[in-house]
């Protein structure tokens, strides 16, 4: 059930939230971590964050799922700093030869050329604006956009071009680019959901370690929503005898600070994920492994993911159908969702280049 060979010492990998460091699907070879006698183990460095240069050719990716409702999006950095041991985009770090464990929040990459792609990329003839969502996959909002700043040049180059986009994110950095949200916001041209997976802090730090915390999370929710900008809460995911029983508390802890609508998503289990919240499981609440991942499996038709489309965000069977009900009906009753926002698409404008000098004449 859990690769016991791969777990990292915790001095090690402190501050992290995988507890497990396994090779990706596409290596020839796994290695497994072994004592040679001669204590060498101990010697090993802690993980440290190390940041590559990605240079893309484009910058918008497209997709055409059923059961999303956006159809391009934008992904500054790859892997994330936040370390969410749930986090559905691990596996795809296996595509870089490295592992979707500890491998996939400290070693990332970055795409500090995005905004000059995303301008030429709308300033193509043939484009048809429609909403970008941005932090779909991993956060643009990660500890290193701090330095980098890359989140916030796409966003100048959005609102250049009155162009739409939604946001999600669990970081309070999102506060910095309030001057250019708000303004956006007022034209119907942003949106922002945060991420509220807990209320309790011991919970969030093992599950989320470099997430801001749930406090902060709701001083941002309330922070946007007092700037006029449009605010989504997501008890995303809810993991089974987790923080499922706290679903009604978030929605209460999230309408009190501004939020206008409410989603959620069961957890998924994809490719690598499995290993990984089991590990953490069998780490931080070893009496509730079994149950957990019994409960995880009912949802899925017996197997540990489904990745159908129309169910892989919420599930199957009686339990799903549980937690569906109860989160709609405490949405109901705190008035969530009475509306949904759709961004404008109308306002798109290409800036006029400037005028080439004539030459020779």
């Amino acid at each position: 059930m859990a690769y016991a060979g791969h777990r990292i010492d915790p001095e090690r990998r402190r501050g992290r939230g995988a507890t497990i460091n396994p090779g990706g699907r596409f290596e020839a070879e796994q290695r497994v971590l072994e004592d040679d006698g001669w204590g060498t183990l101990g010697e090993l460095p802690a993980f440290k964050t190390e940041v590559s240069i990605e240079k893309p050719r484009t910058i918008i990716t497209r997709n055409d799922s059923p059961d999303i409702s956006f159809d391009r999006s934008i992904n500054p950095y790859r892997g994330c700093e936040h370390g969410c041991v749930y986090c559905f985009a691990r596996p795809s770090h296996a595509y870089l030869g490295l592992s979707p464990g500890l491998d996939f929040e400290s070693k990332l990459t970055a795409k500090p050329d995005a905004a000059i792609l995303l301008e030429k990329e709308l300033s193509a003839p043939s484009y048809q604006p429609r909403t970008i969502a941005i932090g779909t996959n991993t956060d643009a909002y990660q500890p290193i956009e701090k330095k980098l700043r890359i989140m916030r040049s796409i966003l100048e180059v959005l609102a250049k071009f009155n162009h739409p986009v939604g946001i999600v994110t669990k970081s309070a950095l999102v506060q910095r680019d309030i001057d250019i949200l708000a303004p956006m916001a007022v034209k119907g041209l942003a949106k922002v959901a945060i991420s509220l997976t807990t209320l309790d802090p011991k919970t969030a730090r093992t599950m989320e370690p470099r997430a801001a915390s749930p406090a902060k999370r709701l001083e941002t929710i309330r922070a946007l929503s007092e700037a006029g900008i449009p605010v989504t809460v997501l008890v995303a995911p809810i993991i089974p005898a987790i923080n499922e029983h706290e679903i009604e508390r978030i929605l209460d802890a999230a309408k009190a600070a501004g939020a206008r609508e409410a989603g959620y998503v069961l957890l998924r289990l994809p490719l690598e994920v499995k290993d990984l919240v089991q590990d953490w499981l069998l780490t931080h609440h070893p009496d509730k492994l079994r149950h957990v991942v019994s409960l995880i499996r009912s949802t899925r038709g017996g197997k540990d993911y489904d990745p159908a489309w129309g169910q892989r965000q919420v599930g199957s069977g009686p339990y799903a159908w549980m937690i569906g009900r109860r989160f709609e009906m405490a949405a109901e009753r705190l008035g969530f969702n009475a509306t949904r926002l759709r961004l404008r698409n109308d306002l798109f404008l290409k800036p006029e280049k400037e005028k080439a000098q004539l030459s020779l004449f």
